[in-house]
C-alpha cells in the first residue's frame, strides 16, 4: 500500500476540511506461539500476498459535518469514491488461523446431581461462531476448536417454539425431552425461549451510531467493502423516526456524518470511506458513546454498532481495558452490537466479549448474504431489546437424574447465587429472538459417565417424595426499562422422560447442530457419532440455511474422514 497523510483544518464552527493523500498501512505485530486449536496466536505459514494496490486517486478535499475529532492530525481516514464495492463477495483465500485470536473454554464437565444439582447460566443470542466456522470450512480448513461455541451453532437457527401469549411476559418457555442419538444411556432435555415479534409500526425510534474501523487492516475486499454493504442495507430498513450517525477510527477517531435518517446521505458517506492507518479502537468507542449520549432518545433504542476485524493497536487496545470502558457506558442505556469481518488478523475473542459486556450481541459477517440476514431479515432481533439480564437456572432432582452436562454455554456460566442477584449482568433477548439450551442427562440407575461412588449419600427424602419431577426450570429477566427482575418457574415432569423417544422434527435438527458443534470441539463424550450420523439425524430440509448446514457438515466430515 502506498504511504499517505491527512491534514485537517477547521472550516468554521462544527465543520472540518480534510485534504486526502492516502493512508499508511497497519503493521501490527502478533505473537505466534502454540497450536491452531489453542486460545492464543500460533505460528503458521505466512498468508498469501495482498492484492495489488488500486490505481492512484487524485487528491481531493472533502467537507465532513460535525466537529468531534480526537486528534488534530487525524491521519487515518481516506474519503474517496470506491465504485463497484457494493455486493462484492469476500475473497476466499486460506486463512492463517495462527494470527487470529480466540478465547474458547474447555468442553463443559459432567456434573453429579448429588453434589451439584443446580446449573445456572446467562442466555446467549450470538451467532458469530457459526458464521466464522463456516468461513473456515468453505476455505477447506477445520476451524480452531477454540473458535467453536456450540450454543451459537444451535441458536443460529429458528425452531417451532410457541409464541408468547401476550407482552406481559416477553417470551415463551418451552421444554421437551428425547433420547440421545449418540448415547443410548442418556437423554436430551431442551429448553427453548421465543421472544414476541415486533411489528414495524410498533418499533420504538432508534438512535444508531455506526462505528467503523477504517484502519489499514480493513483494506481487504472481505472487510471494509463488506462493512459498507452491511450498513448500507441496514440504512434501507430505517423509519422516518430513526437517526444514524457515522463515526470512523484509524490512527484517531472522528465523526463523518451527523445524525440523519436520509438513506442517500448515509450511503454516500459510507461509499466515500476507504482504509488506511493504525487502529485506535478505544478512542473510537469513546467517541461513539459520546455521540450516542448527545442524541439519546428516551424510551427508544440507543445503540452503537461496531464493525471491525477487532485488531486494535493504538490507545486503549487490551480486551480487559475495552471491557472496563464498555461496562462504564452500558448503565447509561446505550447498548453495543459488534459485527466481525475478515480473516488473518481477526480478534474474535475481543469481538464476542465486548458485545457480551455491552448488553448487545455479536455476529460475524462473511458474505453479503449474511449481512442481509443479520441486519435485514433479523434487524428487529438485532436492535430492539424486549428483555434484559435473562438468566436460566435448572435444579435437577437427584432421585430422578444422577448426572448431567450442559451442551455449550461454557463462557456464560454463572454462580448459583448470581441468579437472584439483580446486580449481576446477563444476556438480552431481542424482538423475535429465540434461545435454545440443551442438557444431556443420565436417569438415576442408568450407567453414566462417572462411576458410582462408594460413599455417596442416597437422595434425600424430599427428593424421593418428588420423583414425579425431573427438574425445576427457573428464569429471571428484566423489562428493557426495568431494574427489578421477574421470575418464571416451570417443572419438567418425569412422565416426559418415561415417554421420550428419538428426537424428531425441529428437536432432531437442533440435536444434529449440537452434535456438529461438539464434534468440531473434539468432545470425547460423543463416542463414535460421526458427521454422517449428523446428516441422517438432520434429515431432509427445505430451508436455505438448514440446507447449507447439511453441506457444511458434509465438508467437515470429508476433511475428518467420517
Amino acid at each position: 500500500m502506498r504511504n499517505s497523510n491527512l491534514t485537517f483544518k477547521l472550516a468554521g464552527a462544527g465543520m472540518l476540511s480534510l485534504m486526502i493523500a492516502g493512508c499508511a498501512a497497519n503493521q501490527g505485530n502478533v505473537a505466534k506461539t502454540g497450536q491452531p486449536d489453542d486460545n492464543v496466536a500460533v505460528a503458521a505459514p505466512p498468508p498469501p500476498p495482498p492484492p495489488p494496490p488500486p490505481a492512484p486517486v487524485a487528491e481531493q478535499t472533502v467537507v465532513v459535518t460535525g466537529s468531534r475529532v480526537s486528534e488534530a492530525d487525524f491521519a487515518s481516514v481516506s474519503r474517496r469514491s470506491a465504485p463497484g464495492i457494493i455486493g462484492v463477495p469476500p475473497v476466499r483465500v486460506p486463512t492463517d488461523p495462527g494470527r487470529e485470536k480466540y478465547d474458547g473454554e474447555e468442553v463443559s464437565p459432567v456434573k453429579l446431581t448429588s453434589a451439584e444439582p443446580v446449573s445456572t447460566f446467562s442466555v446467549d443470542v450470538d451467532t458469530g461462531a457459526y458464521a466464522n466456522a463456516r468461513r473456515f470450512l468453505t476455505q477447506g480448513q477445520m476451524p480452531p476448536r477454540a473458535a467453536v461455541r456450540t450454543e451459537e451453532m444451535i441458536n443460529y437457527f429458528r425452531y417451532d417454539y410457541a409464541k408468547p401469549a401476550d407482552r406481559s411476559q416477553p417470551f415463551s418457555v418451552n421444554t421437551d425431552i428425547a433420547r440421545t442419538p449418540w448415547n443410548e444411556d442418556t437423554y436430551l432435555m431442551r429448553i427453548g425461549l421465543r421472544g414476541y415479534d415486533l411489528p414495524r409500526e410498533d418499533r420504538p425510534p432508534a438512535n444508531l451510531v455506526f462505528l467503523m474501523d477504517v484502519s489499514g487492516s480493513m483494506g481487504r475486499p472481505d472487510k471494509l467493502p463488506l462493512v459498507k454493504t452491511a450498513l448500507a442495507g441496514l440504512a434501507g430498513e430505517l423509519s422516518p423516526q430513526d437517526r444514524v450517525s457515522i463515526v470512523v477510527y484509524a490512527g484517531a477517531a472522528g465523526m463523518v456524518l451527523e445524525p440523519t435518517n436520509d438513506t442517500r446521505k448515509i450511503r454516500r458517506a459510507l461509499d466515500e470511506l476507504s482504509a488506511g492507518g493504525s487502529t485506535a479502537g478505544g478512542a473510537g468507542l469513546e467517541l461513539a458513546y459520546n455521540i450516542a449520549e448527545d442524541s439519546f432518545i428516551k424510551g427508544g433504542v440507543n445503540r452503537v454498532i461496531l464493525a471491525t476485524d477487532g485488531d486494535f493497536n493504538v490507545g486503549v487496545s487490551s480486551q480487559d481495558a475495552l471491557i472496563e470502558l464498555i461496562e462504564e457506558k452500558r448503565d447509561s442505556g446505550i447498548t453495543l452490537t459488534t459485527l466481525g469481518f475478515g480473516q488473518g488478523n481477526y480478534n474474535e475473542a475481543m469481538m464476542e466479549q465486548v458485545a457480551n459486556h455491552g448488553n448487545g450481541n455479536y455476529a460475524y459477517i462473511d458474505s453479503a448474504l449474511e449481512a442481509k440476514k443479520v441486519l435485514g431479515e433479523e434487524m428487529s432481533s438485532t436492535l430492539f431489546t424486549i428483555a434484559k439480564d435473562v438468566k436460566i437456572q435448572v435444579e435437577f432432582n437427584p432421585a430422578v437424574v444422577s448426572q448431567y452436562r450442559l451442551v455449550g454455554y461454557e463462557n456464560r456460566a454463572l454462580r448459583e447465587e448470581d441468579f437472584n442477584n439483580d446486580a449481576v449482568d446477563a444476556g438480552d433477548i431481542g424482538a423475535g429472538h429465540q434461545v435454545t439450551a440443551i442438557y444431556e442427562i443420565v436417569p438415576a440407575g442408568s450407567e453414566g459417565w462417572i462411576a458410582p461412588r462408594r460413599y455417596d449419600d442416597k437422595p434425600s427424602q424430599t427428593a424421593l417424595s418428588r420423583e414425579a419431577e425431573v427438574a425445576q426450570v427457573k428464569l429471571r429477566y428484566k423489562l428493557p426499562d426495568g431494574k427489578k427482575s421477574r421470575l418464571i418457574e416451570r417443572l419438567v415432569q418425569r412422565s416426559e422422560l418415561l415417554q421420550a423417544k428419538q428426537p424428531s422434527g425441529d428437536f432432531a435438527f437442533a440435536s444434529a447442530v449440537a452434535a456438529y458443534g461438539q464434534l468440531l470441539r473434539g468432545d470425547t463424550l460423543m463416542k463414535d457419532f460421526s458427521h454422517s450420523d449428523i446428516e441422517t439425524l438432520a434429515g431432509s430440509q427445505d430451508d436455505y440455511w438448514r440446507q447449507e448446514f447439511i453441506r457444511l457438515n458434509a465438508l467437515a466430515g470429508s476433511m475428518k474422514g467420517g
